[in-house]
This record gives structure tokens, C-alpha cells and sequence, in this order.
């Protein structure tokens, strides 16, 4: 049952409901969506009390504006930005308590991509299959957040907020961001020259970056099998190769089957960092 609410007055460029996801229903054609950097989600709801699958905001590159109707407490993880509550500054990985009518100000960020707000007890919007989650590509669960949207937010839960040091706490980089691969199912259709350029190349996010997946600009990949594949199962991370050679790494709102040959997939623990790399960054790869 919901006992406050959260009133958005701007929303910055893409603001989204988001928990960990609806794994399960690949056979569906359902993919498992869920916040990107699941590790600051599960991070900011824990510092509030919550369970770490409690929903919250993923908020692209900041500009969200938002009024508190109660006295909550919140924390703020992922990208790095000028965070303001009542125009005061607050410290991003902490939890901070908002009187009624507070309003919480997320500025532009100015390291990563993608902030996760939290509130304790959670945004208490209607689940689909099981998630509170936006998925982008199939149109499931709430709508994209808009000014003068009014999110619910649930009972507190019976953990109290606990007392943490966010001074371990750090942005993300500005540099190279390193990636871990696993051998994918396709590693065969390709050269040893493509699979030497993979981990040696000079990789680039492209500004074709989504919750559906993120296209790298570099040197093209060199196919050995140049002939078409059915279309197989994905998982996030799959590091498709499209016709042009430049790979794709699907991400949580990507389709369930795909046609491109799938060269390596980028390991599970990696892919936090991948959710906060802004397009121009490099992106290397390592063994997992």
C-alpha cells in the first residue's frame, strides 16, 4: 500500500522505472529488462532499507526535478553529478531524508550516464509479470516517466536505514572502462585476426548506445563464415557482429533471438560498468 508519493516535475531527458528485471519469460519472447547497473540500484536500495529488487528511477544523464509530499528517506547511486535537495548540495551514495514538500534536483552528469534513485519502500507502481520494470523494446511495464507524473511509493520496510560510510564510494571513469569476455557461440566464424583485433583494438562507444544494446566503433571484425544464421537465443552481453563488422553488445531490453553471429558475451560483472560509459569513451576488452 502506498503511504507518500514522489511528484515529477521535469524529468530530464529519460527517466524510467526500473528493478532487477523479469527473468523467466525468454520462451515468451519477454526479455528480462531491469535497471542497467543493477549493482547501484541494489546499492542505493540498500542504503535505505530496501530490499536490493525494490523499483526505483533510472535516470539518463540527470535533469530530473522532483517534490517529496513526505518525510522519506532516499540515496542516489550510478553517475556522478550535482545532487540538491532544497537547492542544498548532498552526497551521492548516502541516504538522505526529504521533508514534505523537499525537492530533489539531479544535475547533469558529469561522470557516467545513468543515475538510480531509490526511496524507501520502494515506487509502488502496477507489476507486469512479476517486474515494476520498463522495458523500452516491447513496450511492457510503466510508461516513461513525464512532468507532473505522481509515483506511489510503498511501506517502509521493517529494516531500518543503515549507517554506511559513503566515503568508499567513487564515480565512474573518465577513461578506458575494461570489459571481461567469455567465448561466445559463434567464436568459429570468425578470423584469428578478428578475434586478435577484439582484445587489441581501439574500441569506441558509439553515440548508438540504448537499454537495447551499445555499438562500438573501431576496426570491422573479419568474418570466416560469411553466410547466414538463424536467428538463435541472446543473453545480455552477447557481443553481436553485424554485416558491417562492428559489434553490438546487447543489454537488458534486447530482443530474445538474434541473426548476427555472436563472437564473445560480456561477462555478468561487467556489464554495471558498461551501463555508465558515455558515447566517445574507449572500451577494452580483457579475458574473463
Amino acid at each position: 500500500m502506498a503511504t507518500s508519493t514522489l511528484t515529477v516535475e521535469q524529468p530530464g531527458a529519460l527517466a524510467l522505472v526500473e528493478d532487477l528485471g523479469r527473468p523467466g519469460f525468454a520462451h515468451l519472447g519477454v526479455s528480462s529488462s531491469g535497471a542497467l547497473d543493477r549493482g547501484a540500484l541494489a546499492l542505493a536500495n540498500r542504503l535505505v532499507g530496501n530490499p536490493a529488487s525494490a523499483a526505483g528511477l533510472e535516470v539518463v544523464m540527470g535533469g530530473l526535478r522532483a517534490r517529496f509530499d513526505a518525510e522519506t528517506w532516499f540515496a542516489v547511486a550510478g553517475a556522478w553529478g550535482d545532487l540538491r535537495l532544497d537547492g542544498r548540495r548532498i552526497a551521492p551514495y548516502s541516504a538522505a531524508r526529504a521533508r514534505p514538500g523537499s525537492v530533489l534536483e539531479l544535475g547533469i552528469a558529469s561522470r557516467g550516464v545513468r543515475y538510480l534513485l531509490a526511496v524507501r519502500g520502494g515506487l509502488d507502481v502496477p507489476p507486469v509479470l512479476g517486474s515494476r520494470s520498463r522495458d523500452t523494446l516491447a513496450g511492457l511495464g510503466p510508461e516513461p516517466v513525464r512532468a507532473g507524473d505522481v509515483l506511489a511509493i510503498g511501506a517502509e520496510p521493517a529494516a531500518s536505514v543503515p549507517l554506511l560510510d559513503h566515503e568508499a564510494a567513487f564515480p565512474p571513469p573518465e577513461g578506458a572502462v575494461t570489459l571481461a569476455l567469455l567465448p561466445g557461440p559463434r567464436t568459429d566464424w570468425f578470423t584469428d585476426a578478428a578475434h586478435a583485433a577484439l582484445f587489441d583494438g581501439g574500441w569506441r562507444l558509439s553515440d548508438q548506445a540504448d537499454r537495447i544494446g551499445a555499438r562500438l566503433v573501431g576496426e570491422p571484425l573479419e568474418r570466416l563464415v560469411t553466410g547466414e544464421l538463424p536467428s538463435e537465443a541472446t543473453v545480455p552481453g552477447s557481443v553481436q557482429v553485424a554485416g558491417d563488422g562492428l559489434p553490438t553488445i546487447l543489454l537488458a531490453d534486447r530482443p530474445v533471438t538474434g541473426g548476427y553471429p555472436v563472437i564473445a558475451v560480456v561477462a555478468a560483472a561487467s556489464l554495471d560498468a558498461l551501463a555508465q560509459v558515455r558515447p566517445g569513451q574507449a572500451v577494452r576488452f580483457r579475458h574473463a
